[in-house]
């Protein structure tokens, strides 16, 4: 019974976790689009993109301690609010033409964005040890919805109202008003106390400071934030090369069932061949990426290296988090995945933000390249703590 009822609770998370990356994907897709033709300097039309980032980052570690006090189902009725808020002001900055209350509407879908990132760890809550992975990528697999409906959305709704994407914003209202409705039914039970969960648990510091914490933290910082640069840049780079909206949709669409898709076997992978070589599996994709990125700036191009973009983001994301949770305790889970998270958005802000300033710059190929170093600091770190790993596993 309890095994068919937490499966019942995966289902949830996951229908929530399509809608909440409908939304996601809507600004994504049309959020530089609508800064665009707001903004007085092209520099600042991914401008809606960075603030939900850091709307993300702001409400990540306040999220994460006040749903320990209140609950999951609690925390993420109020996020999914937060959206319906968020999509009602930054259409009303689009009418209105304001940058900043079209920004200060996607800080508040960046808010929502801070309490579902936690409907993986919820996933991992209500599942047992064995069935852990594939609950946690099967929550991210309902982004495969998204990947088909978030851009398809967004591009309907730029011309329903007038000004042009005022309507997407309505729609994405919508789809978190409907989040919200669904997350009523969830029911997350009780933690199991162990006695290693009595007391206040480790340190922020001693927590942080572990090997294991460290690699999956820097493992999925690094796949979101290569993830979100290349992504943000993606639809501005389209129209500098004359590409029609059709054509970004259907490359967005693409790159979003890539980073969905695959979700559906990497725990799968992960139980199969160690997390730590799926995570390194992802790095070699994005260094797929880079080097198609160099094979033109024609449809093709572009699409085949923004599938790769994805499918390399969900090994190391999903990667990162299954080797999170076997760093804590209950007691110690809101500071360590309020810290995990909190860092992962502020580096997605930094990215998003600087995505329109360095593809005016550096253009589409040279941005791409510049992600090299840090892709090799990425794999370095893996294979560092692959070879500890293996030395504390050898008999003395």
């Amino acid at each position: 019974m309890m095994h068919s009822s937490s499966r019942f609770q995966v289902l949830l998370l996951a229908t929530a976790q399509a809608l909440f990356q409908i939304a996601s994907v809507m600004v994504m897709a049309v959020g530089g689009l609508a800064g665009g033709q707001i903004a007085e300097q092209p520099e600042l039309a991914t401008l809606p993109i960075a603030t939900m980032f850091l709307g993300t980052a702001a409400a990540t570690f306040p999220a994460s301690l006040w749903m320990s006090r209140v609950g999951r189902r609690i925390g993420f009725v109020i996020g999914a609010l937060l959206g319906v808020a968020g999509g009602l002001f930054a259409a009303w900055g689009i009418h209105q033409e304001s940058l900043i209350i079209l920004c200060f509407g996607t800080f508040l879908i960046g808010n929502y964005q801070a309490f579902a990132q936690f409907y993986r760890f919820a996933a991992s809550e209500v599942a047992d040890a064995a069935f852990r992975p594939r609950a946690i990528s099967l929550v991210l697999a309902g982004g495969v919805l998204a990947a088909l409906l978030g851009p398809l959305l967004g591009r309907w709704g730029g011309p329903l109202v007038q000004p042009e994407y005022m309507g997407s914003f309505l729609l994405l209202a919508l789809v978190s008003l409907l989040a919200a409705g669904i997350l009523l039914y969830l029911r997350i039970p009780a933690a199991q106390i162990a006695p290693a969960d009595t007391g206040p648990g480790r340190s922020w510091r001693q927590i942080v400071m572990q090997p294991a914490y460290g690699v999956a933290l820097f493992g999925a910082a690094s796949g979101y934030g290569i993830m979100i640069l290349a992504m943000t840049a993606t639809p501005i780079a389209m129209l500098h090369h004359q590409h029609e909206l059709d054509a970004t949709t259907m490359v967005i669409q693409l790159h979003v069932l890539g980073m969905f898709l695959p979700s559906f076997f990497t725990g799968s992978l992960i139980t199969r061949f160690g997390v730590l070589r799926i995570m390194f599996a992802g790095v070699l994709l994005f260094l797929g990426h880079i080097l198609l990125t160099l094979t033109g700036t024609g449809f093709a191009s572009f699409a085949s290296a923004l599938v790769l973009l994805g499918v390399g983001w969900n090994f190391l994301y999903i990667g990162g988090t299954t080797l999170l949770t076997s760093t804590y305790t209950n007691a110690e889970k809101g500071r360590a995945q309020a810290t995990n998270d909190m860092t992962i958005f502020a580096i997605g802000l930094i990215c998003s933000f600087a995505a329109g300033g360095l593809l005016q710059t550096l253009g589409w190929q040279t941005l791409n390249l510049v992600l090299l170093p840090w892709l090799g600091v990425t794999a370095l770190s893996l294979a560092l703590f692959a070879i500890q790993q293996r030395r504390l596993a050898q008999p003395n």
